[in-house]
C-alpha cells in the first residue's frame, strides 16, 4: 500500500470539510493538504440530490461570503413567529428591532454542497499543495501521514459510525414543501405542538411554496408520510392553524431521525472533530450546520496561524497547543447552542401543566423582554465568541 504524506488531511466531503478546506487554502495557499471525498468528482450527480431546505444564519451568510460560497438561490427571512399549538404565549423577531439585513436564510442542502465544491475548485487553482481525492469507501482508510487530521464526515443521526453522548429524542421530521394560498413574504414560522416542533420556512420558489419541517414521534410522522394529499394537507391544517392561510399542495415528502450525538472531547493529539462529526443536533432552531461552519472557519484560523508561522523542528508540538486553544474556545459556542437546542427539543414537547405554562410565560417574556429577545436571536445569529 502507497504511503503518502500533508500538512494537513481533511476527512469529509460534505459542507463543513469543504469550507474548512476552502477557508485554510485561502488564508495560506502554499499548505500541503489532502481533502478525502466519497462523492463523485461531478457535480452532476449532487444536482439532483438532497434538496430539503437548511437554514442558514446571517452570521453563517457572511462567513460563506468571504469564500465567494454564496448560493445564487436562497430565501431570506425577515420575521419569525414562534407561538405553541392551542396554548398562550408568543414571540415575533424582525430583521428591524435587531438592525440586521435578514434573520436568516433557507438554502436547499444541494445548493450549499455545490457552492462550496465550486469555491473550493476556485480557490484550489491557486493553491498548489492543494490535493482534492475523490475516494470509494474501500480507500477510506489507505495509510496516509498527515501532521493534523480533521474529522468533518459528518453524517445523519442513526448514520454515523460513532455514538458518544446524547439523547434520542423518539422523534422523525417530515418534510417537504408545501404551497400556502397569500402567505406572507420573507416570514417564517415556528410552532411547537404536543409531538414536537412545526416548522413553516421561505423558500427560494416563491413567497407561496415554503419549507415545511414537521416533526413528531416516528409512528405518526410515518402515518403522515402514506397520507393522501387532500388528508396530508387537512391533518397539517388542523395542526398548524389558520393563522398562515390555507394550505393548497404538498411535495417531495421524506423522513429524517431526529436526535442528538456529541463528543465531549474534539481534539486528541494531532486529531479534531468538527460538524456533525462533533456534534448533530434537533433541527428545532436550525442550529447543526451554522454550528458546523464555525467550527471550520475558527479551526481554519488556529491551523493556518501554525504552519504559516511555527518553524517546522517545533510544528507538531504547536499543533498540539493550537488544537487545544481551537477546543478551549468552541467550548462556550458549542455548549451553548447544543443546551439550547436540547431544551427546545424536550421542553416544548411536553404537556405537563406547570411547564406549559412557563412555556407560554417564557415566549410572551421574549416578546415584552426586547434585551432578552435580541441576545436570542445574535446568539442564533452569530453563536458564542
Amino acid at each position: 500500500m502507497s504511503t503518502t504524506s500533508c500538512d494537513i488531511l481533511i476527512h469529509g466531503g460534505g459542507p463543513v470539510g469543504l469550507a474548512c478546506a476552502a477557508w485554510i487554502a485561502q488564508k495560506f495557499p502554499d499548505v500541503t493538504l489532502t481533502l478525502l471525498d466519497r462523492n463523485p468528482a461531478d457535480d452532476e450527480a449532487l444536482a439532483a440530490a438532497d434538496s430539503r431546505g437548511i437554514a442558514l444564519s446571517h452570521g453563517s451568510k457572511l462567513l460563506l461570503d468571504t469564500i465567494h460560497a454564496w448560493p445564487t438561490e436562497s430565501a431570506d427571512i425577515h420575521k419569525v413567529h414562534v407561538s405553541q399549538a392551542g396554548r398562550f404565549g408568543r414571540a415575533l423577531m424582525t430583521r428591524e428591532e435587531l438592525k440586521q439585513d435578514a434573520l436568516g436564510h433557507i438554502i436547499r442542502y444541494r445548493d450549499i454542497h455545490i457552492a462550496l465544491r465550486q469555491a473550493l475548485r476556485t480557490i484550489q487553482s491557486k493553491s498548489p499543495n492543494l490535493a482534492w481525492e475523490h475516494i470509494s469507501d474501500q480507500d477510506l482508510h489507505r495509510s496516509i501521514n498527515a501532521k493534523c487530521v480533521v474529522h468533518a464526515e459528518g453524517g445523519l443521526f442513526k448514520k454515523q459510525d460513532w455514538v458518544e453522548s446524547g439523547r434520542d429524542y423518539g422523534q422523525s421530521a417530515l418534510v417537504g414543501l408545501v404551497e400556502v394560498e397569500n402567505a406572507p413574504p420573507y416570514q417564517a414560522w415556528e410552532r411547537f405542538t404536543s409531538e414536537g416542533p412545526l416548522a413553516v420556512l421561505p423558500s427560494h420558489y416563491g413567497s407561496n411554496i415554503l419549507n415545511l419541517v414537521w416533526c413528531g414521534s416516528p409512528q405518526s410522522s410515518q402515518d403522515r408520510l402514506q397520507l393522501s394529499e387532500p388528508d396530508f394537507l387537512s391533518a397539517l391544517q388542523i395542526e398548524f392553524g389558520s393563522r398562515i392561510g390555507r394550505f393548497l399542495k404538498i411535495q417531495d415528502r421524506r423522513l429524517y431521525e431526529l436526535g442528538l450525538n456529541y463528543r465531549k472531547q474534539i481534539t486528541q493529539d494531532n486529531e479534531v472533530w468538527i460538524g456533525n462529526a462533533a456534534q448533530t443536533l434537533h433541527p428545532v432552531a436550525g442550529q447543526g450546520l451554522n454550528l458546523g461552519l464555525r467550527d471550520a472557519f475558527l479551526l481554519a484560523e488556529k491551523l493556518v496561524g501554525v504552519f504559516a508561522g511555527a518553524p517546522e523542528q517545533h510544528r507538531a508540538e504547536e499543533i498540539q497547543t493550537a488544537l487545544e486553544a481551537y477546543a478551549q474556545s468552541r467550548k462556550a459556542d458549542r455548549t451553548t447552542t447544543i443546551g439550547l437546542t436540547d431544551f427546545m427539543a424536550r421542553v416544548f414537547t411536553s404537556n405537563l401543566i406547570p411547564i406549559v405554562v412557563a412555556r407560554g410565560l417564557a415566549l410572551s417574556a421574549l416578546q415584552w423582554l426586547p434585551a432578552a429577545k435580541t441576545a436570542l436571536a445574535r446568539q442564533m445569529m452569530f453563536g458564542r465568541r
